[in-house]
């Protein structure tokens, strides 16, 4: 599981940030970039200390200043359910010869035919003709 998979599945939802700094920021997820930088709303501030609190309508968080971030189980869970579903729909796009996704030696109506392998094909009918 990727941590920036994690975090647009955690969008609108609370999580909890605490900086190198020791101040932690609760809030509500509003977006996050590549960077891990990130826009939380509805923001509760504690300083280092834990006696001082700050409420704010919403802040922005540079990625490389985070310690950790706290996320609700339930989006963890969201994010598993989501990768076996994803895996799930890559194994039913695989197949075999000529299969769904038209990849390998052809598909039927594709240049590889049916795979005969160099034997006669039944569907040309200059093969059909040339034989004696």
């Amino acid at each position: 599981m990727l941590p920036l998979s994690l975090l647009r599945t955690a969008q609108n939802h609370p999580m909890l940030v605490e900086l190198k700094n020791g101040e932690t920021y609760n809030g509500h997820l509003v977006n996050c970039d590549h960077w891990m930088n990130i826009n939380l709303r509805e923001v509760i501030c504690t300083s280092r200390d834990g006696d001082k609190f700050w409420r704010m309508p919403e802040c922005y968080i540079r990625g490389s200043m985070i310690k950790y971030l706290r996320i609700p189980d339930e989006i963890i869970d969201m994010v598993k359910e989501d990768q076996v579903q994803r895996t799930r729909q890559r194994d039913s796009n695989r197949g075999g010869r000529g299969g769904s996704n038209q990849r390998g030696r052809g598909g039927h109506n594709m240049r590889g035919g049916l795979g005969n392998r160099g034997g006669k094909n039944p569907r040309n009918p200059l093969a059909l003709k040339k034989s004696k």
